[in-house]
């Protein structure tokens, strides 16, 4: 049987040039799905949290609204850490061709999606 969640994260491997790898945790940083081949899974959540736990703090010490998102660009690629809602982000770890524009238009809806599916086991 398909794991909806894992289908979404291989999905935006799939449809982004450059997405390598993605996970999927609370914002206390325990992983809830990946999409990892080389990244420890659990280091990487637990690193996500404290990445946005930090983005939290400085969006509002410079009063610039909610948090949507921590990026690193790096020599050799990029990570990203997008809030899923209150209590879930996503981490995804792309290589120096990541498809930028290809990202933001594919981020925002599965965004919707991953926050619906666990809003959906939460209420269920």
């Amino acid at each position: 049987m398909s794991d909806p969640v894992n289908d979404l994260l291989t999905s935006l491997r799939d449809k982004v040039m450059g997405v390598t790898e993605s996970a999927l945790a609370t914002v206390d940083g325990l992983v809830v799905a990946s999409d990892v081949n080389k990244t420890h899974a659990e280091s990487m959540a637990a690193i996500a949290a404290a990445t946005l736990s930090l983005g939290h703090r400085l969006a509002d010490q410079a009063s610039t609204g909610n948090l949507r998102e921590m990026t690193a660009k790096c020599s050799a690629g990029h990570v990203i850490v997008t809030a899923v809602g209150e209590r879930a982000l996503l981490a995804v770890m792309g290589d120096e061709g990541l498809d930028m524009a290809a990202f933001r238009r594919e981020i925002p809806p599965l965004v919707a999606e991953l926050r619906g599916i666990l809003n959906a086991d939460v209420a269920g």
